[in-house]
């Protein structure tokens, strides 16, 4: 596949179609891959129960109904067109490659000035390159479950930050995955360590480890 496709060019749009779709809906709770002649009877169903009040749902929509249509969106489930899986993750890889290296150039700088501008600058760029890192590494692991480079990053990422926010948000990424690789190692082992880590920080642990009963009796139940 020609590089410049990738790095600059449709494939390229389509992973910035892609991320925008999952930045605008943090609820997406399942992922499904779909073949391209589905499309039209998921857009009749909707299309069915939709209401002029449903926002949401006329957005989804829109990009459902473009031609060759790549994503569809609603009720907070997407589906991907089985046709652009093979671009879409050559481009999210190369973005997340791309990232990462500047990540780790910036994790281990050569010189570190004193000066406060100086460092105040520096940080905005971690801070930048590291959502980028995070943006891409969640497209790569939707398209790829089982990266472990791109898991190992977030569990970089997350550990430095220290966020609680963020190791929730980590708890519902890592369930997004399972909801169509329920099998996925790396997607348990991310979701093991985010619990432990939650643990150090928090004393409502039961409630975690009761919701974490409840994915793993859904999942068997599949």
């Amino acid at each position: 596949m020609n590089e410049d496709l990738v790095s600059g060019g449709i494939y390229s749009d389509l992973l910035n179609q892609f991320e925008i779709i999952l930045d605008s809906d943090p609820l997406i709770d399942e992922v499904g891959f779909i073949h391209p002649s589905q499309f039209a009877t998921l857009n009749a169903e909707a299309g069915s129960s939709l209401t002029t009040s449903d926002s949401n749902s006329l957005q989804c929509i829109d990009v459902a109904n473009q031609e060759n249509a790549s994503f569809w969106v609603r009720d907070h489930k997407l589906g991907i067109s089985t046709h652009v899986l093979l671009p879409l993750y050559k481009a999210a890889k190369h973005a997340f490659m791309s990232a990462l290296v500047q990540h780790k150039v910036l994790e281990n700088p050569l010189e570190t000035s004193g000066d406060k501008s100086n460092l105040l600058q520096f940080s905005s760029s971690c801070n930048s390159i590291e959502s980028k890192v995070m943006r891409h590494s969640r497209a790569l692991i939707l398209l790829s479950c089982d990266f472990g480079t791109a898991w190992n990053s977030r569990k970089l990422i997350v550990s430095k930050q220290q966020h609680m926010s963020t190791f929730i948000d980590e708890l519902l990424f890592s369930g997004l995955v399972l909801s169509y690789s329920p099998k996925s190692e790396q997607a348990w082992c991310h979701r093991r360590w985010v619990i432990k880590m939650i643990a150090q920080k928090c004393s409502a642990l039961e409630e975690i480890v009761r919701k974490e009963s409840e994915l793993v009796e859904q999942i068997a139940e599949v």
